[in-house]
């Protein structure tokens, strides 16, 4: 059985799909058009360290929210409504 909004839901995932295959398409471009250049090794650690910091910080983030979630400091308080 269909939901009422599955049409909806199909709807937004082709053009989410559509934006990333047009971001992947328009950067491989730019990429291309840089040319041969180099990076120094203190420019591979500075993006290791700058992915390894996002990834910290979002997975961190992420388990804040679950944690709030499941111990249910997201929850109004009813009895002060």
């Amino acid at each position: 059985m269909r939901g009422a909004g599955s049409g909806w839901t199909w709807a937004a995932i082709a053009v989410a799909v559509a934006v990333v295959g047009t971001v992947v398409i328009v950067v491989a471009n730019l990429w291309a058009s840089v040319g041969e250049t180099q990076i120094s090794a203190a420019g591979w650690l500075a993006m290791a360290l700058g992915v390894l910091a996002t990834l910290g910080l979002g997975i961190g983030l992420m388990a804040l929210v679950f944690i709030s979630s499941r111990r249910g400091y997201d929850e109004i308080d009813r009895k002060d409504c």
